[in-house]
């Protein structure tokens, strides 16, 4: 026993002299704690020459038998991973997946997702999809998918996993804010199919728009719901749980109702990703009071359109802090069969402000809740107080009709959907909030036409 651990110790003895005498030349190398400083061409080939003998020593001397392409792809994925959770290297597999997702149909759970704070993160559920239906929320940290742990996954394997055979499930183990354990949500995959803009009257004279996420038909969305409301006296942007899309929609959306100015810019270390995105005058709608309603899922194109039209002091901002994704990914080829998904710009708000990791922050914050209402059952209005006296000597008498009956309970389950209730806006409190903000803007914005 005694000669085995001498034996034992002595082997490590070895392999950390060879190790240190392999690695010796770079023991005078500067410490390399400024990683922001850019590379001498002497630091970068000692870097390479670095990597090769690393690359070496794992394929001569590592317990199981590695060859060097896998070895360079396990080793650009960790690279692309530390860079920023967005950045990450495809393998033959991964960018034939990608292939499917953008060309091609796929059964999915209908969430967008995100890394924050090295956690991966619901983003938002889009509405009507499987994961809305199922309640999974914004702001939900997914522990698992199935019983695969996601600490340390990317974003892309997270999708690769969630993504199947429509009619198929899974289970997502999450983690919510405030419940004391964490919840175990079964979701049915399905064909992912949105509506993006949902338009619905408030009262006479306020125009509803949910805008769900930024695809193609937005603007053309938007635009033709104004024209046929065109007694539209003041405009909600609701922009919660829209994790974002097409950036040109979000900038045309801001261009309906800004005539000058830098709607949105981004900014790269390459010159040729330095783009900015004007607004124009032309067929501008500069007088309509706008409130836009944000939460925590909102992110990427929302966060432009809340943040663009609150710098140019189009709109009031109402609701709780945004997602805070503000950067520009590019998709790069590695030969045929390869390829780089990599950040390579930032995007900036009119006023200078990114949206990177710090969201944008309402003008009036408002949590998600409802708003306890109760009617005084004495006072009645002058034109309900003949009518309701009537019911009342009609139920003393007996008299009450079943047509009286019927029609009361043809009133009650008959629901206009292009119309949002009382009773609804009493159920969302930033909703109610919103309402109240604009109706106010409304009455100050009188006499300015």
């Amino acid at each position: 026993m005694i000669k085995k651990s001498k034996k034992i110790i002595l082997s490590g003895l070895i392999s950390t002299v060879t190790a240190a005498y392999m690695f010796g030349s770079f023991a005078q190398a500067k410490d390399n704690s400024n990683s922001y400083k850019t590379s001498t061409a002497k630091e970068k080939l000692e870097a390479y020459i670095k990597f090769t003998q690393i690359l070496n020593v794992i394929e001569s001397q590592y317990v199981d038998e590695v060859n060097t392409t896998t070895l360079v792809d396990k080793a650009l994925k960790g690279l692309m991973a530390n860079l920023d959770a967005h950045s990450n290297f495809m393998d033959t597999k991964a960018y034939k997946d990608l292939s499917v997702q953008t060309k091609g149909e796929f059964g999915g759970l209908g969430i967008s997702i995100g890394m924050k704070d090295g956690a991966l993160t619901v983003i938002a559920p889009l509405d009507g999809t499987p994961a809305f239906k199922a309640g999974v929320k914004a702001g939900d940290i997914i522990l698992k998918i199935n019983d695969q742990a996601t600490i340390g996954m990317s974003i892309d394997e997270s999708v690769k996993l969630m993504r199947g055979k429509p009619g198929t499930s899974l289970v997502l183990t999450i983690i919510r804010k405030k419940e004391p354990k964490p919840l175990k949500i079964k979701i049915t995959r399905d064909i992912i199919k949105i509506q993006s803009v949902y338009a619905k009257t408030i009262g006479e004279d306020i125009l509803y728009l949910h805008i769900t996420s930024f695809d193609q038909k937005v603007v053309k969305g938007v635009k033709k719901a104004i024209a046929e409301h065109n007694a539209t006296k003041g405009i909600i942007l609701d922009l919660r749980n829209n994790p974002g899309g097409l950036l040109n929609q979000a900038v045309g959306l801001v261009d309906m109702f800004v005539e000058k100015g830098t709607i949105v810019s981004q900014k790269g270390r390459v010159q040729r990703e330095n783009m900015s995105y004007p607004a124009h005058e032309a067929d501008t709608d500069t007088h309509t009071p706008i409130v836009t309603l944000v939460n925590g899922g909102s992110a990427s194109a929302s966060e432009i359109v809340s943040g663009a039209l609150q710098d140019f002091n189009r709109s009031v901002t109402v609701g709780e802090k945004t997602f805070g994704k503000g950067s520009v990914q590019v998709v790069m080829p590695v030969g045929k069969t390869e390829a780089l998904k990599l950040t390579i710009a930032r995007y900036y708000l009119p006023s200078g402000r990114t949206i990177q990791n710090v969201g944008v922050t309402p003008d009036i914050t408002v949590h998600l809740g409802k708003i306890e209402f109760k009617e005084d059952p004495i006072l009645l209005k002058e034109r309900d107080l003949k009518k309701h006296l009537q019911t009342e000597l009609e139920k003393i008498d007996g008299k009450v009709s079943n047509e009286n009956n019927s029609s009361t309970q043809n009133s009650e389950t008959k629901v206009d959907e292009r119309v949002i209730t009382e009773k609804q806006l009493y159920n969302d409190a930033q909703l109610k909030s919103a309402v109240d903000i604009l109706k106010a803007l409304i009455i100050t914005n009188k006499g300015k036409r």
